[in-house]
């Protein structure tokens, strides 16, 4: 769901409705920051600090970023911190008041449920982050993006108030010198804080092979499964075997690429169906596959409580009406180079004339690569950056070729991209493949849509228990 695109309202009318409202937490210390100094709006942010149980943390963050009177058209925002191994203090204070006010405004006077999704292969933040949302009382924790073993029992140990380490994938590192982030909650626990409850943890896979590893592996193990396709929206696995490209420049994905359904079902623990699922057909599809339910994405992405920037929401949607929404699997976007769905959209980065404009600069490094140096010290570097900084880090030229920047684009997609000199940052857009079956919601001449609109959609005449039920 890209970066606060399903952020804490969409997450809340989703959760009210009696299903599991799931906050994005990548870049959340970026989100609050720019939102501070845009004056925000409403006050939603400043009540949800006001419950924050340090107050002066709270305050600190508010005197160097919120501004009543907001920014100008044309003026920067305040830059904050990027993440490096050693996390400055406030950095950390940052990241772990972004994450607890999302998912404290999402639970905030309602008692359904609500997750945070993160990134595995943006480690660096993952330990506040986790840490935020426990603080707000977040019930799910869903993880994709790479291998996240080490996250149940990160859960366990935040959730005792134990310092906490996390191991770090640092490239050129030798196993037997594992580099480690680390964390330690009593710093954001008072005497009025309440017990903290362990969320329960859903990995994201899209093999079974990883399905496996990550259910007889993990100590403790994983409560459950997301069992994502390739036609899901932002980052995708890569085809096994050869890459090979269809007219359009997309990976050729194949059977060997579909998940065995029946071996997910026999590791017998709940799981999700995701990718293309978000219809009423597809859920009792994978009802009758024996799924616990399915994940839905790309049909919130665009109602009315996302996150997207008003303008790029109706762009896209008049696109889906008249049957000229457009979307591709960029092999070559992503610095991560995993596959990454990208939406066709005018001023975007998906034209390649406004990507070449496009000064290359590295400012917020969520997806920064950490490598050993020559020195033995750890270096940061990212096929997004200049290309003459990557190459003298240890990069190759051809890694930086097409390579975009998510962090900036992302951001700028919900209306929060930097600004410099005037020039705005382009945004990038994500969505999966239902994005062709939007129209559905833009019936007789609409442009909007509700997130209730996607749920009386889906659940119309249907038998599924919510979530709060389908646990026990």
């Amino acid at each position: 769901m890209g970066v606060a695109v399903s952020g804490w309202r969409l997450a809340r009318a989703v959760s009210i409705r009696g299903q599991l409202g799931v906050v994005s937490g990548t870049a959340a210390d970026a989100v609050l920051a720019r939102r501070l100094q845009l004056g925000d709006q409403g006050g939603h942010i400043r009540s949800a600090l006001d419950a924050f149980p340090i107050p002066e943390i709270a305050d600190r963050v508010l005197d160097r970023y919120f501004r009543p009177e907001g920014l100008r058209a044309d003026q920067s925002f305040r830059s904050k911190p990027v993440p490096t191994v050693k996390f400055s203090q406030s950095l950390t204070d940052l990241t772990v008041l972004a994450n607890f006010v999302e998912v404290h405004l999402a639970k905030r006077d309602q008692d359904g449920w609500v997750g945070i999704n993160l990134l595995e292969k943006v480690q660096l933040p993952t330990l506040p982050a986790l840490f935020g949302a426990m603080l707000a009382g977040v019930d799910f924790v869903l993880m994709g993006a790479g291998i996240p073993r080490q996250i149940p029992g990160v859960l366990d140990s935040l959730a005792a108030l134990e310092e906490t380490k996390l191991r770090l994938d640092v490239a050129g590192s030798p196993a037997v010198e594992s580099k480690f982030a680390t964390f330690h909650p009593t710093h954001y626990i008072s005497s009025d804080t309440p017990e903290l409850t362990r969320p329960k943890f859903l990995a994201i896979v899209s093999s079974n092979a990883l399905a496996t590893h990550l259910v007889k592996r993990c100590t403790p193990p994983v409560d459950g499964l997301v069992i994502e396709g390739p036609t899901a929206g932002g980052h995708n696995a890569p085809p096994r075997g050869p890459l090979q490209f269809d007219e359009d420049r997309n990976p050729i994905y194949g059977p060997k690429d579909d998940p065995e359904i029946e071996a997910i079902r026999e590791l017998g623990v709940p799981f999700w169906l995701a990718g293309e699922y978000g219809s009423r057909e597809k859920l009792h599809r994978a009802l009758e596959l024996g799924a616990t339910g399915i994940q839905v994405g790309t049909p919130f992405a665009f109602c009315q409580e996302s996150g997207l920037a008003p303008e790029i929401k109706a762009q896209v949607l008049d696109a889906c009406a008249n049957g000229t929404a457009h979307i591709r699997t960029d092999a070559g976007a992503s610095p991560t180079g995993f596959p990454f769905k990208v939406v066709s959209l005018e001023g975007s980065l998906s034209e390649q004339s406004v990507y070449e404009a496009r000064e290359r600069i590295c400012d917020l490094g969520y997806l920064r690569q950490p490598y050993l140096t020559e020195k033995g010290t750890i270096g940061y570097r990212c096929a997004s950056e200049p290309i003459e900084d990557f190459i003298e880090k240890g990069g190759s030229a051809e890694e930086t070729e097409n390579r975009k920047c998510l962090c900036n684009g992302l951001l700028a997609a919900v209306g929060l991209g930097q600004r410099r000199s005037g020039v705005s940052e382009p945004p990038i857009v994500t969505a999966g493949d239902d994005l062709r079956n939007i129209a559905r919601f833009l019936s007789n001449g609409k442009r909007t849509y509700t997130a209730d609109d996607v749920l009386d959609d889906i659940l119309a005449a249907s038998d599924v228990a919510p979530p709060q039920e389908a646990r026990t």
